[in-house]
């Protein structure tokens, strides 16, 4: 099989190792990366592994296995690696899109030339894979944003998004789990909860789900 190119190894202190893979992040470098931090949790020294959107940091025992060591088990096992492809669900999010739910349509409209319709319909189109979870507890890392759909974070962040705003951030598609501080483009809202605490699983999605956005309605 191919394989993506071999990661970049930096030094994050005395000990810690990230692993970064050149962009753009696709599915088939995270399946990689995920494929890494399996390996990685088996070998001596290793206390943690946090996948990121193409990236891993190896947390590991300065007295269990020295830095350059690590760096050199990392690249001999890269090229052997088969991807992890992670056995996701399928997620439907229903969507309101525009109006107060999403404030920004018009503008991803303006930005991206087409028509605020269109962006609803590319936007709910896509099939999109769930990279990583991270910035907030459920915040799940997208990839499959169609390009014509890219869009730049607002110039001023909002204070405050509205918890399961659905926005556009750039290259990515995601949905603020929780009201926080955001740059994102707002296009839509979800009715679906993200995060539940309490719940015996408390976040919806999961890395390796493939989520597809569906049109509840939508207000131009």
């Amino acid at each position: 099989m191919t394989h993506a190119a071999s990661p970049r190894l930096h030094s994050l202190g005395e000990a810690a190792l990230l692993c970064e893979l050149p962009a753009p992040a696709t599915l088939a470098q995270q399946q990689q990366i995920w494929a890494l931090a399996t390996e990685a949790m088996q070998w001596r020294g290793i206390r943690e592994v946090l996948p990121g959107m193409n990236n891993l940091t190896l947390l590991f025992e300065p007295a269990q296995i020295d830095g350059v060591e690590l760096e050199m088990q990392v690249l001999s096992a890269w090229p052997q690696l088969a991807a992890a492809s992670i056995q996701g669900r399928r997620i439907e999010i229903p969507v309101a899109y525009g109006g107060e739910a999403g404030p920004d349509l018009a503008d991803v409209a303006a930005h991206t030339g087409l028509t605020p319709s269109e962006v609803v319909r590319r936007h709910s189109e896509g099939d999109y894979v769930v990279y990583l979870l991270g910035f907030l507890p459920g915040f799940a890392f997208m990839g499959g944003l169609a390009p014509e759909l890219a869009t730049p974070r607002r110039a001023e962040p909002r204070v405050a998004v509205p918890a399961r705003s659905v926005g556009i951030g750039g290259e990515q598609t995601g949905i603020y789990p929780l009201v926080s501080p955001g740059g994102w483009q707002l296009i839509g809202r979800t009715s679906l909860e993200l995060f539940d605490p309490a719940a015996a699983e408390p976040t919806l999605l999961r890395p390796g789900d493939h989520v597809r956005f569906v049109v509840e309605s939508v207000e131009l």
